[in-house]
């Protein structure tokens, strides 16, 4: 991630967001670690606010939305947390990453899927194995059961 002249940071390609509006918050880190984990404020939690995220359109917003899933609050910022290093500047690097992951994902246009007819070859597979499953439970009447 790199800034721009005017100090924003770039997240993507025409995507980028204010550094005032990236709020960081440091918190001891869960699991085991003796001492070190139990004095240290080494995990990040970073609240952006979706709106702060300039050069975004609406159906990138949205899929960016669908991604987050339960990351994003009901103040509609994204709330990514890590603590996956001992240093707290890792865990910020890695928040960043993580969030230049998601935007680059939102900003992939999903290609539309075209409609296309069965092939021949599998619509006669199908019917040969309708045909065939016909025949088996045919062969598990009783011979005096036609009329029934």
């Amino acid at each position: 991630m790199h800034q721009q002249r005017d100090g924003r940071l770039v997240v993507a390609p025409g995507v980028s967001v204010a550094p005032a509006a990236l709020q960081w918050q440091a918190t001891g880190s869960s699991g085991p670690g003796g001492q070190h984990v139990n004095t240290t404020m080494s995990a990040v939690i970073l609240h952006l606010p979706l709106a702060a995220l300039v050069g975004l359109d609406g159906s990138a917003r949205a899929r960016l939305r669908r991604l987050a899933g339960s990351r994003l609050n009901l103040q509609d910022e994204l709330v990514l947390r890590h603590d996956g290093h001992r240093s707290q500047g890792r865990n910020r690097a890695a928040v960043l990453e993580r969030l230049q992951d998601l935007v680059h994902q939102a900003l992939v246009v999903p290609k539309q899927r075209r409609q296309t007819r069965p092939t021949r070859a599998s619509v006669q597979r199908r019917l040969q194995g309708k045909r065939q499953t016909a025949q088996r439970k045919e062969r598990r009447r009783s011979p005096g059961e036609e009329g029934i």
